[in-house]
């Protein structure tokens, strides 16, 4: 009985459109997942992965920072259009990120005091950002993210604990990328972990790039694999 719900949220630059996903047979409330998309935006891929964390006893929502009815396609003459606008403004990212956490909260199958948030590329530097910013969630999972800081200061330490599952041979968070995201969050009082799969490129959950020629990037069914793996018995723990 998983089923999905679309949900209208408010926010700066609103109206916002996501995705609920939840076992309609559920009697009492369940711990909540936000699920922040790649470069994209909202899609079925995500939709599916929001089925996916249903299946595992929680409540996922698929976030839109974008906005209702932006979204972009990989065909698309700027795919990275939405995407481009939030870099260019962390702050707005973030406020757009507290709004969907909100609704989140806000859903009647969610226990609101046990949160996470995972994200994909574009949406693992999101809920990074989210962490730092100090959003109301237990943990945050980054697949694949990008990890420059965002420029503003924000509260330590660091409360939501953090999981980076990272392919190593991403040429978008190099190894210098990585290392200095490790001294920032151990210098914000971070508990963090960090997974680095070797092999793997950006975009190493990313089925639909399977057979990907370009190198550093594509789909990697081992990586895939064993960062949910790695997520499931985060998220278990950080809800305990």
């Amino acid at each position: 009985m998983i089923q999905r719900q679309t949900i209208i949220y408010d926010g700066p630059g609103g109206p916002f459109e996501g995705i609920a996903v939840a076992d309609a047979d559920w009697a009492d409330p369940r711990p909540g997942v936000l699920i922040v998309p790649n470069v994209l935006g909202e899609k079925e891929q995500d939709r599916v992965t929001a089925e996916r964390i249903a299946a595992l006893g929680y409540v996922g929502l698929v976030a839109d920072v974008y906005g209702q009815g932006k979204r972009t396609t990989r065909e698309s003459p700027d795919p990275a259009m939405y995407m481009n606008a939030l870099n260019a403004d962390r702050p707005l990212l973030r406020d757009r990120l507290f709004a969907s956490l909100a609704a989140l909260h806000a859903l009647p199958q969610v226990d609101a005091k046990r949160t996470a948030a995972i994200g994909y590329c574009f949406g693992g530097k999101s809920v990074i950002d989210l962490a730092r910013a100090g959003g109301d969630v237990r943990g945050i999972v980054a697949f694949h993210g990008i990890f420059d800081a965002p420029g503003y200061d924000y509260p330590t330490p660091i409360k939501p604990k953090l999981l980076i599952c990272h392919g190593w041979d991403d040429p978008l968070a190099a190894p210098e990328a990585v290392t200095a995201l490790a001294a920032e969050l151990t210098g914000a009082g971070a508990d963090w972990q960090l997974h680095g799969y070797g092999g793997a490129g950006h975009g190493f959950t990313d089925s639909s790039q399977k057979g990907s020629t370009r190198p550093g990037f594509g789909y990697n069914a081992n990586a895939d694999r064993r960062s949910w793996a790695a997520m499931t018995a985060f998220l278990a723990e950080v809800f305990a």
